[in-house]
């Protein structure tokens, strides 16, 4: 067994991201490029601290898509710019392809499919907050994909071809998905044994976000106070 010495040591591609240090905007890219990873990772916590059917929908839709962008680069084939030193075929750009489908899909689904039926707060959820959102999350696409041109990663047609292959997909994901929901498929799933078991709920298309959950805990918090001052008036 070879010492610590004598083994090479390897970078893992997953997250090693080549920049130019003296480069303020080549620093920023770096961390852009880590955005299909820190979005994986929200999308796993909110399955799990959820149970969202919608957010698992979302999530499979975005690990369909990469399928789809694994596959389009082996039959492809097209290499990366020649300056650049990382491995694998660039055609289509992954990270353009990825944040495209999130930013398109999510601003589908706040200004389609989310239709809250309780909006009886001044911090409920406007439609447009949501517009805004939606605007924010195809304006953080648009930087993740433009990293990609400034770190050399990619040719400009590669980013352009990943977005418009996000773009596509992300539209008919959303009308393969209301599909299910028409037809009924979603509820059928969500009365399966396993969904009840896991407790998997549909919620967040129908309520509101601000609203979520606010109002029964004013009413605890209300009910909590009541019978602090009760205690209160007996001890004196």
């Amino acid at each position: 067994m070879s010492s610590p010495e004598q083994t090479p040591l390897a970078s893992l591609s997953l997250t090693h991201v080549h920049y130019n240090p003296n480069d303020p905007i080549s620093y920023i890219s770096a961390f852009l490029a880590l955005a299909p990873q820190a979005l994986c990772v929200i999308y796993v916590t909110l399955i799990w601290a959820t149970r969202e059917i919608e957010v698992f929908l979302m999530f499979a839709g975005q690990m369909a898509c990469e399928a789809l962008n694994f596959g389009l680069k082996r039959w492809i084939r097209e290499e990366r710019p020649k300056h650049m030193h990382g491995k694998g075929y660039g055609m289509p750009s992954s990270h353009a392809q990825f944040v495209a489908y999130f930013s398109v899909y999510l601003s589908l689904f706040l200004l389609i499919r989310h239709s809250p039926t309780v909006a009886t707060s001044q911090h409920s959820f406007t439609f447009l907050q949501r517009v805004g959102i939606s605007i924010l999350a195809c304006l953080g696409a648009s930087a993740v994909s433009a990293s990609r041109l400034y770190l050399n990663y990619h040719t400009q047609k590669q980013v352009l071809f990943g977005c418009a292959f996000g773009v596509l997909f992300a539209l008919f994901w959303f009308s393969f998905t209301s599909a299910l929901r028409n037809n009924g498929w979603i509820q059928w799933g969500l009365d399966q044994p396993i969904a009840r078991a896991l407790r998997v709920r549909d919620l967040v298309v129908s309520e509101d976000f601000a609203e979520a959950g606010w109002q029964r805990w004013e009413h605890l918090r209300k009910l909590k106070q009541r019978e602090d001052r009760d205690s209160t008036r007996k001890v004196q």
